[in-house]
This record gives structure tokens, C-alpha cells and sequence, in this order.
């Protein structure tokens, strides 16, 4: 993974970033219904993420292979093409987000996602809080993990 790359996203960056995050949705979510159409996703991601968030894309070999978007203390985002998974850049991703966020952080993810969920408890994340859905789009039952730095 010499040849990753993990830098700011620019307005160039937006098609690609919605075809990551479209894939990956699909492939780790297949049973959550999405709100948004594609189309709808693309344009929220080129109108509103990419130019006004805090995105954060990984490229290797010329393409975006994943993104990560940071709110403050909330890692918003971070879907990886499924092709890509298991090779360390969710993990690169997530030290990036604690050196930019020492103070601590918080996500939300879906209780139906277990590999994610195991993912965020073995980077030292907490469940802090499960839902019955109620709070987002989708009506799907969720779960709020915090990881605050040691010490």
C-alpha cells in the first residue's frame, strides 16, 4: 500500500466519491433501504460533502478508493470500495481522524453491520448509545460509538 495516498478531496474528486460510497453501501447494507436515489446521492455529495465537509479520500493507482468525512468531533463517513476492504486503509483513515480529532470522537453506524461494529470496537470505539431508528432517514435501528484518547 505504498502507493495509497490518503489527502484532502477536491470538487474533481465528487463522481468518484459517490461511486465509493454508492458500492459500498450496497455491498455492506444490503438489507438497509436508502431514502435518496443514486442521483440524489451523487448531487449531495458533489453539491454539499466534497465542497462544504471536511473530505478526506484515499487514491491508489490514480482512483478513489475511499472517503471519510470529519463534523467536528463526529467521523460522519467512511465507506471504502468493497474491493478495497481488508487492506489497512480503513485503519489509516481512522488514525488520520484521532491526530485530527486527539480530543476524542463519535459515529453512528447501523446495528445490522457487523463487520463495521467490529471494525470501530477494535480501534478502541464504545458503544455509547443504540436506537430503535428513530433519528435517521433510513428507520433502521442504530448504534452511537464514542472513543475518547487515553488519559
Amino acid at each position: 500500500m505504498d502507493d495509497l495516498v490518503i489527502r484532502r478531496a477536491v470538487d474533481s474528486d465528487a463522481s468518484a466519491v459517490a461511486d465509493v460510497w454508492l458500492r459500498s453501501f450496497a455491498s455492506a447494507l444490503p438489507t438497509v433501504r436508502r431514502p435518496r436515489g443514486d442521483e440524489e446521492v451523487r448531487a449531495y455529495i458533489r453539491d454539499v460533502v466534497v465542497p462544504a465537509r471536511e473530505t478526506w479520500v484515499s487514491v491508489a493507482d490514480g482512483s478513489v478508493v475511499g472517503m471519510m468525512v470529519l463534523a467536528e468531533g463526529l467521523l460522519s463517513q467512511l465507506y471504502l470500495d468493497p474491493v478495497w476492504r481488508g487492506r489497512g486503509i480503513g485503519d489509516r483513515f481512522i488514525a488520520l481522524a484521532k491526530s485530527l480529532r486527539p480530543e476524542g470522537l463519535e459515529l453512528w453506524t447501523f446495528q445490522v453491520n457487523g463487520p463495521a461494529r467490529r471494525f470501530y470496537e477494535r480501534h478502541g470505539f464504545v458503544v455509547a448509545e443504540q436506537t430503535d431508528g428513530h433519528g435517521n432517514e433510513e428507520r433502521e435501528p442504530d448504534v452511537r460509538y464514542v472513543w475518547r484518547p487515553a488519559g
